[in-house]
This record gives structure tokens, C-alpha cells and sequence, in this order.
């Protein structure tokens, strides 16, 4: 089924994050994808190569307004050799849309964190990649019937 008109597809503007509970209220943006790894699987008599699916990698990223030392913790416990892990929830409840979406994601890391950054005349973000071990969706959004 089609969807009805424009009003229906989702506003980022309408995006929440939490990261263990509290809200990550200076988000700009999020992503959050899972990418499937594949060995080659070749088979005698068969010209085609086929693939075989062995696991999945869930990775994302969030931009921030640079407000405050977001991640300054997870530097620090970096620096002192201990992987901190959160739980992130990703929210999207715009009111036109056919509903809500929400995932969790668990095992989650950063890859990386900018400790600092900025330019003359320009607000000040920075984005933070990070991967996780499990994902799990809380609500999604299916076609009406």
C-alpha cells in the first residue's frame, strides 16, 4: 500500500536518544545500522558464486551540539584500560507519522571520541561513531491495513 501523502514520512526533528537512561538532549543526529558478513560459497557445477551469511555488525553514529564534555568519561576510562559499555534508545514519534519507532541498542562503545574541536564564527558539533553486540526493536512502525 502506498502511503497517503508527504505528512506521513518521519521528521528527524522528532528524534530522541538516551544513552543508559538519560536523555542526550543536545542531538543533532543518529544513526543506527546493521551490516551482514558474508563468506563466498562456491559450488561444483554452478558458475555463479553464492554467499553464505556468518554475522552481523551493528554500528551508528550520533552528532551532538557541542554543549558539554560528552564522552569525557569514556576518554578517561579508555586512557585507564577499561572498555566502558551503555545501552542506547533511539526514538523517532513523529505526530503525523503511523506511529512510533524505538531500538535499543546493548554492548554499545564508541570508536572513537573528539576531545575538542572547533572553528572561528561556526556553532561547535562533533559526531561519535560506535558500534554495539545487540540490537533490539521496542516498537515499530508497520503499513496500515
Amino acid at each position: 500500500m502506498a502511503f497517503e501523502n508527504a505528512s506521513r514520512v518521519m521528521s528527524g526533528t522528532f528524534g530522541t536518544v538516551w544513552a543508559d537512561g538519560v536523555e542526550i538532549a543536545e542531538i543533532s543526529a543518529f544513526q543506527l545500522k546493521v551490516t551482514k558478513n558474508f563468506d563466498p560459497i562456491n559450488i561444483c557445477g554452478v558458475m555463479a558464486e553464492d554467499r553464505k551469511l556468518t554475522s552481523i555488525k551493528i554500528t551508528g553514529s550520533m552528532t551532538l551540539h557541542k554543549v558539554y564534555s560528552r564522552g569525557a568519561d569514556d576518554v578517561e576510562a579508555a586512557a585507564a584500560g577499561h572498555d566502558k559499555r551503555r545501552t542506547l534508545v533511539a526514538k523517532l514519534d513523529d505526530p503525523d507519522a503511523y506511529g512510533a519507532e524505538r531500538v535499543a541498542v546493548y554492548g554499545m562503545n564508541y570508536d572513537d571520541q573528539t576531545m575538542m574541536v572547533f572553528a572561528a564564527a561556526k556553532a561547535g558539533t562533533v559526531t561519535i561513531p560506535f558500534q554495539a553486540t545487540r540490537f533490539e526493536y521496542l516498537d515499530s512502525v508497520r503499513p496500515p491495513q
